[in-house]
Formats: structure tokens, C-alpha cells, sequence
């Protein structure tokens, strides 16, 4: 084998999927058809789920400061995010997708991943045993053979045509512009705000950049091999706000529509998918480069477990049962949210009655946990407890007399079984998995009933941050758990 996991794309999902196979001790290989990072920023911002991603692995300082703001929407009727908590802080504003891009870069240059940029899949075969994929790159072609191949390539992907997953779904209806642009003044225009004929929006992301959204009613869609240039960004601009936007200096443009689809199985064989590959929907509310960042933690360690000879098939294949219905989620809430601020005048009597119920804190938490991704809860086995499941929630731990967030135990990208209580019985269990898990012995500051780690006496916690097993609350014994997620004791 030249690589345990060759990754095509190196987008958000793809650089942090490498990282994290790195983490678990695998060697993956990207490479990238582009030779340098495109500078585009269609993603924007940091869903609650990814803060905690990015916080678990320690990379929240590499972003600098970050703007933190409790407003967000569904479909363009706001939202307070500050009804769940941990939800307001996770929405941050201003970070453009190129940003993020650059930081997991940087990341995974230090983790020493070995990232081609230039280089192209041609095609690939998967022949049981491994995947053999032609790449063509710096003027010539060569072939790399890999235990797996992950695509991780886009809405356009090419390892998902290759391997021939099937991609149901609906075709885009309409098609819409999105521009950055300097030198201009624009007044802020909320998203889902209609004007006769469709739909525009503007929004400040820097003193000297606004970005803008225009949607015309009746505009079919097009297969463009090519942004559309700005001009033709400006007429549209012009024949719905009456504005001359035309002097403005445009920073990049682009084009996109409203399809929605998602491949039937996440896994086939050898091949892999994540991220757009996977997925392709209208972008509502920021959550398509957040969904697929938590697609590649979700299958990072796992693959990494399985390559390093730890993990098992059955581990590999949950992948596509904890994701798959994930992405149905967002599809589902995309379309909806697509209902509501590019349907014209005739939805306002809907957007009347959405606004009214958000303020009902039960469907305001619904709305907030869907779109944030607060609301992913995984079937992890038998039991009662409310955080079997879920992420293990950000909160302060006294470990061997220092205090610390229960984030930071997750640097290493191991899991964890944090005891609260003197259990010898259960320290036996887990030394049988100490190669792969960290115990750590950890007390909470302070007596609070409102925390779900209140009362707890044992938490086991996977690499990617969800809880797996709890005491009391589990039906299952810990060997059992250990075992399902970590493999055989050593």
C-alpha cells in the first residue's frame, strides 16, 4: 500500500479528516485538484456542534478572536440561540470559509500530512482488497494504491461518480448569485427579505466587504463551468433594489441553486464519502460546512481504529448510521428554510405564523437544536440517561487538582472514561483498554443540579466527543461499550 486513506478535496471536510486520521495514528495521503486555495467564502461562521469540534482538538486560539453573537434564524425568522445552553456561544460571526480553510492548512502542515495540491483523481478501482486510483498531477500520472479512498471532493465529486453511489434526490429549481464586494455602500438587507420578483440580501463582514444574495423569481438554473461575472451579478441586483451596484469592486462571485440530494450509503466497499460529496442542498443558515466538518470527526477516528488494525467493520459501517440520518436532517430543514425566504409573497402568511410560534421557548429550542446541531444524539446502546449519546457538554472539571473544561481531555483525540467516584471494578475494566482510552479520576467544582454530569459516578466518552456509556444509566456493562467502540481488550 502507498497509503492507509487516500482523501480526495481538500476543503473543510477533507483537511479535517486528515487531521484527524493523523490523530489516530494513520498516514493519510490528500490530494487536491486545485493548486492553491480558491480565497472564496461561501461558508460563514461556526455552528455551536463545530465550536465544540474545533474546541475539543484545541484549535479555537488559531482563529484569533472570534464575534460572538446569540441572534440566528431558520429560513430568515430570527432565532434567540441563547434559549439552549451552550447554543449562543457557539454562533460565531465573520469567519469566512477561506479563513477556516487556512487554519486547518496550517493545522494539518503541522501534523505533517502529506497534502498535493495540483493533483487530480482520473479514476479508481476498488477490488475488495484495496483501491487503486490514477491521479494526475505536475504534468504526469501516477497511480496510488490505498487500504481506503474518502471523497471529500464537493457537490460535483468525482470519487462519488467513480464508485457509483446512487444520489437521489431533487435536481435545483432556480438559481441564485452571491457576491463579496468593496467600494460600495449597500444598506443591510436580512436574509428572506422579498422585493417584487424575488429575493435579495446584504450583510457587512468586514468595513470594507459586503456580501450580497440575489435570488430572481423565474430564473432557471445553469451548469456553469465558470462564476458568473459581476455584471451580470449587478443587472439582477439592479432589476430587483432599483440600485447601480455596477462601480463596486467585486472580491469573487458565484452562483448556486437548490437541489437536494444525498447518496443512499455513505460507504461503499473501499470508497468513502463526506462532507458535499455526500450531500448537496440549498445553503440555509451556514450548516453545510458545519454538517461536513462533523462528518469527517465522526469518521475520522473510526477509520483511523479500523486501518490500525483496532477497529472493526461494524465500527466503520456505523459512520453511515449516525451520519446518513444527520444529512436527511439537514436536507429536510435546508428545504424547508428555502420555503420560507425564497417563496415570495405568498409564503408571508407562512413566515407570519413561524415568527409567532418562535416565541414559544419549545419550538424555539426545536428550531435552535436542528440548525445548530445541538440536537445530533447517536444510538450508542440500551438506556435512560440524557446524555447517552449526546456530545459531552463543555463544562468545568477539577482533574488532579487543577481545573479545567471537559473539552480539553479531548485534545488528544482518544477517548476518555472520566470516574467520579472511587470504582476500583471499573478502573479494572478499562486498564484492558488503556492503549486506546485515557481514564482520568475528576471531580465537578462546584454542586450544581442543572449539569448533566451531576450525580454521575462514570462517563465514557468517544474520540469525537459523544458519550457512549454512563453509570448509572447505561444497560449495557462497560466492557461491553469498550468493546464495541474501541475493539478488543489488549
Amino acid at each position: 500500500m502507498d497509503t492507509s486513506v487516500l482523501i480526495v478535496g481538500a476543503g473543510p471536510a477533507g483537511l479535517m479528516l486528515a487531521a484527524e486520521l493523523t490523530l489516530a495514528g494513520a498516514h493519510p495521503i490528500v490530494v487536491e485538484r486545485l493548486a492553491k486555495r480558491t480565497g472564496e467564502s461561501r461558508g460563514l461562521g461556526f455552528s455551536a456542534r463545530t465550536m465544540e469540534v474545533f474546541d475539543q482538538r484545541g484549535l479555537l486560539p488559531r482563529f484569533g478572536e472570534l464575534e460572538t453573537s446569540v441572534q440566528g434564524h431558520f429560513g430568515g425568522i430570527p432565532l434567540d440561540f441563547s434559549v439552549l445552553p451552550d447554543a449562543h456561544a457557539g454562533v460565531k460571526h465573520r469567519v469566512s470559509q477561506s479563513e477556516t480553510e487556512q487554519v486547518l492548512e496550517a493545522w494539518v502542515h503541522d501534523l505533517d500530512v502529506d497534502l498535493r495540491r495540483g493533483h487530480a483523481l482520473v479514476s479508481l478501482v476498488d477490488d475488495g482488497d484495496m483501491v487503486t486510483a490514477e491521479i494526475s498531477g505536475q504534468g504526469a500520472t501516477y497511480s496510488l494504491q490505498a487500504q481506503y479512498v474518502v471523497g471529500c471532493d464537493g457537490g460535483r465529486s468525482v470519487v462519488r461518480k467513480l464508485a457509483g453511489f446512487d444520489f437521489p434526490g431533487t435536481a435545483p429549481t432556480r438559481e441564485m448569485f452571491l457576491a463579496d464586494l468593496r467600494d460600495i455602500d449597500i444598506e443591510p438587507r436580512l436574509i428572506g427579505q422579498t422585493v417584487p420578483n424575488g429575493m435579495v440580501m446584504a450583510a457587512r463582514l468586514r468595513d470594507d466587504v459586503h456580501r450580497i444574495i440575489v435570488c430572481e423569481q423565474g430564473t432557471p438554473p445553469q451548469r456553469r463551468t465558470e462564476p458568473p461575472s459581476f455584471a451580470e451579478v449587478a443587472a439582477a441586483w439592479q432589476r430587483l433594489t432599483g440600485q447601480d451596484i455596477s462601480t463596486a469592486t467585486p472580491v469573487w462571485t458565484s452562483a448556486f441553486g437548490d437541489p437536494a440530494r444525498q447518496v443512499t450509503e455513505y460507504r461503499r466497499g473501499r470508497v468513502l464519502l463526506a462532507g458535499d460529496a455526500a450531500h448537496v442542498h440549498l445553503p440555509a443558515g451556514g450548516q453545510g460546512m458545519n454538517v461536513s466538518i462533523q462528518d469527517a470527526v465522526n469518521l475520522g477516528w473510526k477509520l483511523g481504529a479500523v486501518v490500525q488494525g483496532t477497529g472493526s467493520v461494524q465500527l466503520l459501517d456505523s459512520y453511515h448510521h449516525e451520519r446518513h440520518p444527520v444529512g436527511q436532517r439537514l436536507l429536510m430543514n435546508a428545504q424547508a428554510q428555502g420555503k420560507l425566504f425564497l417563496g415570495g409573497d405568498e409564503m408571508q402568511p407562512v413566515r407570519q405564523v413561524f415568527s409567532e410560534l418562535v416565541d414559544y421557548d419549545v419550538v424555539a429550542r426545536h428550531l435552535v437544536g436542528m440548525v445548530s446541531g445541538l440536537d445530533v444524539r447517536y444510538d450508542v446502546g440500551a438506556g435512560q440517561h440524557p446524555l447517552l449519546g449526546m456530545r459531552l457538554p463543555p463544562r468545568p472539571l477539577v482533574c488532579g487538582g487543577d481545573k479545567i473544561i471537559s473539552t480539553e481531555l479531548l485534545h488528544a483525540a482518544r477517548g476518555v472514561l472520566l470516574l467520579f467516584d472511587d470504582k476500583p471494578a471499573l478502573w479494572d475494566v478499562a486498564s484492558k483498554w488503556t492503549d486506546r482510552i485515557r481514564v482520568v479520576h475528576a471531580e465537578l467544582p462546584e454542586v450544581d443540579r442543572e449539569n448533566p454530569l451531576h450525580e454521575v459516578a462514570a462517563v465514557l466518552v468517544r474520540p469525537d466527543g459523544y458519550v457512549a456509556w454512563v453509570q448509572p444509566g447505561s444497560d449495557d456493562s462497560l466492557a461491553d461499550s469498550l468493546h464495541r467502540w474501541f475493539g478488543s481488550s489488549s
